[in-house]
């Protein structure tokens, strides 16, 4: 016998198959947006406009693929749309975003060198350190430290892209709370291999 339930269940299992492979579509996404986000900060040349603009349309871009992300672990969690690819391309889109963003800001001399060191070492060894947890059968999901580090270096970003006051500062307190949840996943790795 065919119930209200049944159709509405059948429904969301079919929505649930079709939204599967949407997290890495919106992180393949994300990595063209890092790409064309870079192409804005250092082909100043290219553009007949104002740089004004150019800041404007790459702050632009970089809010647009934050929102992916957000998008991306939303499905990913909440209509269980995650794999093992998608463990390995979200961190990896949100790198190359956050890559474009200093490598570019460094080239308009509007980011602190240090703190962009820091942040990319520490991004560089936590992602290979996930890479090696991957391998091992470890969880690699990030960590609530993980998700406030990349929300602070996102706010430090858009600060910085539109050159408004007081960048460097949020930069600066973006790097202390980068620093602190990589502590926090190699404590986390010492113990899975501990357990």
């Amino acid at each position: 016998m065919i119930t209200k339930e049944n159709i509405k269940f059948n429904r969301y299992m079919k929505w649930k198959k079709r939204l599967k492979n949407v997290p890495n579509i919106l992180a393949f996404f994300r990595i063209f947006l890092a790409f064309l986000m870079y192409f804005f900060l250092v082909n100043r040349n290219f553009f007949e406009v104002h740089p004004s603009w150019l800041d404007y349309f790459a702050a632009l871009v970089f809010v647009i693929a934050s929102i992916t992300d957000f998008f991306d672990g939303y499905i990913a969690r909440n209509f269980e749309a995650t794999s093992k690819l998608g463990e390995i391309l979200d961190p990896l889109a949100d790198k190359m975003l956050i890559l474009g963003a200093f490598l570019g800001l460094l080239y308009l001399h509007r980011a602190d060198p240090w703190a962009v060191y820091l942040i990319l070492v520490r991004e560089f060894f936590i992602t290979g350190l996930r890479v090696v947890m991957a391998s091992e059968g470890l969880s690699v999901k990030a960590s609530f430290m993980g998700k406030i580090k990349t929300v602070l270096q996102m706010i430090a970003i858009g600060w910085l892209l539109m050159d408004w006051p007081f960048a460097n500062l949020l930069l600066w307190i973006a790097v202390i709370v980068t620093l602190v949840s990589g502590i926090d996943y190699i404590m986390a790795y010492i113990k899975a291999n501990n357990d």
